[in-house]
């Protein structure tokens, strides 16, 4: 049986090292939870980039091709029509539509992946919610949760009290 525990920090590089400290001892299932953004926090975790703007990116440019070619063929080549003297492959006015089948390309292959599970929805309910001090995360609370087994548990509480936790908790994760 898994369970969570949780350790409240007071400041910021205490939190990094203690995060750093778990995944060295092979913890890999930890989150630190924050009022406000921690822009070392993804280091301290050892998470991956985002492939979100990579896939925004390639679904952007394939969607502003598609556009741009398809009005070259049906304006440019399939029914090429002299209005005003212009040249049939008039590229400035091929912009706007371009512009807009790339974003509109980008936006929803990002919600697709998002349905698809490819991305991964936020986790709206989590067992250390349940921890009536873990309310502090939301308002000055620097918090480090891990996931762990049942009979670790302990010995990980202990380790965040000895790399300076103020407040250690451990949560049995609910069936």
């Amino acid at each position: 049986m898994k369970a969570y525990v949780l350790g409240e920090f007071e400041r910021e590089q205490p939190l990094y090292e203690a995060a750093r400290t778990l995944r060295a001892h092979g913890h890999e299932q930890l989150d630190i939870h924050s009022p406000y953004p921690l822009h070392e926090a993804d280091h301290a975790l050892g998470l991956k980039r985002s492939t979100v703007p990579i896939v925004a990116l390639v679904a952007g440019v394939t969607g502003a091709l598609t556009g741009y070619l398809l009005q070259w063929y049906t304006v440019g080549h399939d029914w090429p029509l002299n209005v005003g003297n212009r040249p049939p492959h008039s590229a400035p006015a091929f912009i706007p539509v371009t512009f807009e089948l790339g974003v509109l390309f980008a936006a929803l292959a990002i919600f697709v992946g998002l349905l698809g599970g490819y991305f991964g929805f936020p986790r709206t309910h989590h067992p250390v919610f349940e921890v009536e001090a873990f309310r502090s995360a939301s308002i000055d609370g620097l918090w480090l949760s891990a996931e762990v087994e049942g009979k670790d548990a302990e010995g990980v509480a202990q380790e965040l009290r000895r790399l300076g936790a103020r407040n250690v908790s451990i949560v049995p994760e609910a069936k």
